[in-house]
């Protein structure tokens, strides 16, 4: 007879590439780390609290140890005295907080300031400009703490133009930047971005943000795991959610090794949400995964060609758009859209593509051989921006995510701002959008959205390269 008092603790399991959070029920039970540069090259992982060995109480439970968790649980810890349970299914930080490319800008989703515009009017965007901009203040304090050594390279965005038609939009946004938001933004032409910046040979100009900032995910990832663990914040890897009731008020929440029983849940599983974890972030985003890989080292002769002369953030403007970078020890890094289901991540075609796009940029890179290559699910909200919120005021479950690609930099910031929601400490920016709904849902549409992704990756090809 098996005692099933006994907490069940599975050993270690090798990372799954065919993981797919819209078919699969769960990221796993303590799986490895994806194989990504960041953690072939961050070192010994942090000590974190092992898996629940029991059960417990908890004053709030955060689900999942990436950015935003973490950034939850170092928040409610320093401003507002509240200590958090983190709860972690897999390894620390097991999802989009190692696998992303590294790059901080000032945005929190898919959407441009004129797109903020259209959508809610000028005082609002401002608003949401003012958010975004206090997030990059609260990041640059962060990645400079003594906890944290995540090697920041400065020195603003490049948003750089992959067609010559684009660049009179880049110049209309530009404008807009400078005149409506006063931020200081300018358009660099294609003979100065090539000669001064950088040799992209797909390139017909760009248009710079002072802010950006690349960084390492894996030791930004670790750094908020030590800061937290220093603020007395318990981080259980292991330890997935199995089952979840709420009675009288308070949640109880199953994992292998006990049910951990709290008042206050926060979420933040990003694309990473399993289906069934709760009803109100069930088919509330829409996963979408992002191929990405690192190169060899560089040599003289190679660096001298490609003209990287800059180690910010550089992003295309395809609708598809590629992120791309000169990492610390001259390696390149690249990513891109890839496969729509998990169980197609490992068709080669899609690195295959990757590396043609690199080539495109920088020719001299065409059959460069790859130290690193690896895929991750990126939490895209169905209207294109995130949301920090408590779904059911009757109940104290809060979530935030669908930054859409864009969470390294505001993943701090919305922790930070779940804090404050399970605090009970709202300011005048809880008016702004993003805090007063809830991630919209597709309705009677979700079981076609694959089928609608693949129609509009198509679509985006043709307005991307042929239209």
């Amino acid at each position: 007879m098996v005692d099933n008092s006994i907490p069940r603790h599975w050993p270690k399991t090798s990372y799954d590439p065919k993981y797919d959070p819209i078919i699969d029920a769960g990221p796993g039970h303590n799986r490895d780390h994806a194989p990504t540069y960041w953690i072939g090259t961050a070192g010994t992982p942090p000590a974190d609290d092992g898996p629940v060995s029991g059960d417990m109480e908890a004053d709030v439970v955060i689900v999942g140890s990436g950015y935003t968790g973490l950034s939850t649980a170092i928040h409610l810890a320093k401003e507002h005295g509240i200590q958090a349970v983190v709860l972690e299914a897999n390894t620390v930080a097991w999802g989009c907080s190692t696998r992303n490319g590294g790059q901080a800008q000032i945005s929190s989703g898919r959407l441009k300031r004129s797109q903020w515009i259209k959508r809610w009017g000028v005082d609002v965007a401002k608003g949401m400009h003012r958010e975004v901009s206090e997030a990059f203040d609260l990041f640059n304090d962060l990645i400079t703490s003594d906890d944290i050594d995540c090697d920041p390279q400065t020195g603003g965005h490049y948003y750089i133009a992959h067609r010559e038609k684009v660049m009179a939009g880049l110049q209309k946004e530009s404008d807009l930047l400078n005149g409506t938001f006063g931020y200081g933004s300018r358009v660099i032409s294609k003979e100065e971005l090539q000669s001064e910046h950088v040799n992209d040979q797909d390139a017909y100009g760009a248009m710079w943000e002072p802010d950006g900032t690349c960084i390492h995910a894996a030791k930004l990832a670790f750094g908020y795991v030590n800061m937290a663990r220093r603020l007395g914040v318990k981080i259980h890897t292991a330890s997935p959610v199995m089952g979840w009731e709420t009675k009288n008020g308070i949640h109880h929440v199953r994992t292998p090794g006990g049910i951990v029983k709290t008042k206050t849940v926060a979420l933040a599983t990003a694309g990473y949400t399993p289906p069934g974890l709760n009803s109100k972030t069930k088919h509330r985003l829409m996963p979408i995964l992002s191929n990405s890989m690192v190169t060899r080292p560089l040599t003289q002769s190679e660096l001298d060609e490609c003209g990287i002369k800059t180690m910010s953030p550089l992003t295309d403007t395809r609708t598809l758009r590629h992120y791309y970078r000169l990492l610390p020890d001259n390696r390149v890094q690249i990513g891109s859209r890839s496969a729509v289901t998990g169980r197609d991540a490992e068709n080669d075609k899609h690195l295959q593509l990757l590396r043609a796009n690199l080539a495109r940029k920088f020719p001299a890179l065409e059959d460069i051989n790859l130290d690193y290559s690896w895929w991750g699910w990126v939490d895209v909200s169905h209207d294109m921006m995130p949301r920090i919120f408590q779904p059911d005021p009757k109940q104290r479950v809060f979530y935030a995510m669908g930054y859409g690609g864009n969470g390294v930099m505001y993943s701090a910031q919305a922790g930070r701002r779940m804090a404050q929601l399970v605090a009970g400490k709202k300011d005048e920016a809880f008016n702004l959008p993003i805090f007063t709904s809830p991630l919209p849902s597709h309705g009677l549409l979700t079981p076609f959205r694959r089928m609608g992704q693949r129609m509009a990756y198509v679509w985006y090809y043709l307005k991307d390269e042929v239209i």
